[in-house]
């Protein structure tokens, strides 16, 4: 990578933004685009990462060597023609992120639920053995204040995700699988179609994790609540003794017992202007909205469970429609936000209305809600004996933390 020129489009993307950090690390010069500023865009500004927002041709630099692209940015986007017109080499996130990997021992980690605790876990068990790993992970790691790790060593840790069977460019030495249930149905018809895929990467690796391998696993009290976390636990403790046998087990317990979690997953905010407490958690599928709702209530007993839910995908909240039913009606109160489409079109015969009202007529308590705005002002009227999450994929974390105590 030393000397080289990379242009990222779609740059703020999680996983594109740890990308664009290895390749900054290992000495390539890299620049960027993306539609809008996040939390991501900045912190890559702050590590010296030129990044533009919006998308023009005139964005790639011509003496570019190297152009990656986000799997949601199609092939009519600006600067991908601007980049086929001066033939250079295009690569999509996970085709690049699986070229960095070729000559590592590389673990990897896949499944429905919990790859990115799982994978923070396992980086950070490597780092406090004295492993030095490298590692990219699909969120911010606050013992690290970012989502990637450069290391020293030739070991490697990825987060590996199962859309459009993207894992597959990766030849692991374990794979750790935290748990497999249908999801990405615009692209998995089935749940077969969905099943086989794993099967598929499950093919590539040397070592496969499983929860018929990881349940048997013991770990310490954790930091973390829910049943699903000490799972994440069990799945990231087996793959490192998998990997790294030589690991005193006592260092990967003590390394769970103080780790503290990710950004957006059953983060703490702050108060907000009227004491409620504010979580934002990225569950976005009904499995983990409800395990979340579940930890939750266990963890605070007595107090009235609040969710913002923001829909992601018109495809994802049809198909799997009576399951998000079913899941939120387990809060005590929930508002549901337009669909959040992200690389899909409008569907008008999916909405958040249809949600709520399905909700309230499986005996849940639901309202739709309209927008950013509107959910800063009713978080904003939960007092103290509220506890109140913002949930989903979108940016609904926004609204939360505009009604936070300043």
């Amino acid at each position: 990578m030393k000397g080289k020129k990379i242009h990222m489009v779609g740059i703020g993307g999680i996983g594109m933004s740890a990308l664009a950090q290895l390749y900054a690390h290992k000495g390539a010069r890299v620049t960027g685009s993306d539609r809008s500023a996040q939390p991501t865009t900045q912190m890559l500004e702050e590590k010296g990462i030129a990044v533009a927002i919006g998308s023009h041709a005139d964005m790639v630099p011509e003496d570019t060597d190297l152009l990656v692209y986000s799997a949601a940015v199609p092939s009519e986007n600006a600067e991908r023609m601007r980049a086929r017109e001066l033939g250079m080499l295009e690569l999509n996130y996970p085709e690049a992120l699986g070229q960095a990997t070729v000559g590592k021992r590389l673990i990897a980690v896949v499944g429905t639920h919990g790859k990115t605790t799982t994978t923070a876990m396992i980086g950070k068990m490597l780092e406090d053995a004295g492993k030095d790993p490298t590692v990219v992970v699909g969120s911010i790691v606050p013992q690290w204040q970012t989502n990637f790790r450069p290391g020293g060593s030739d070991l490697f840790v990825v987060e590996a995700c199962e859309y459009r069977k993207h894992f597959l460019a990766f030849h692991p030495e374990v794979l750790v699988v935290t748990n497999i249930e249908w999801d990405h149905t615009d692209f998995y018809k089935t749940e077969a179609e969905f099943i086989a895929a794993f099967d598929e990467v499950k093919a590539q690796a040397g070592r496969v994790i499983d929860a018929s391998v990881y349940q048997a696993t013991s770990v310490p009290e954790l930091h973390l609540p829910g049943s699903f976390n000490q799972d994440n636990a069990r799945a990231a403790k087996a793959g490192v003794m998998a990997l790294c046998p030589d690991i005193d087990e006592a260092v990967l317990d003590e390394s769970l017992r103080n780790f503290k979690g990710t950004w957006r997953r059953f983060e703490y905010k702050g108060k907000t202007v009227s004491g409620a407490d504010l979580y934002d958690d990225y569950a976005h599928h009904p499995t983990s909205i409800v395990k979340t709702i579940q930890a939750a209530r266990e963890k605070f007993l007595g107090k009235q469970i609040v969710v913002f839910f923001h829909p992601h995908l018109y495809s994802r909240t049809r198909d799997l429609f009576d399951g998000f039913v079913a899941a939120l009606k387990t809060a005590d109160q929930v508002y549901v936000l337009p669909v959040f489409a992200a690389r899909e079109p409008h569907d008008a015969s999916v909405s958040n209305e249809a949600l709520a009202e399905a909700i309230r007529k499986n005996g849940g308590k639901a309202e739709a809600v309209g927008g950013m705005e509107e959910v800063t002002e009713k978080i904003k009227s939960f007092g103290a004996e509220t506890v109140v999450f913002t949930m989903g994929a979108g940016d609904v974390y926004k609204a939360g933390e505009a009604s936070l105590v300043k």
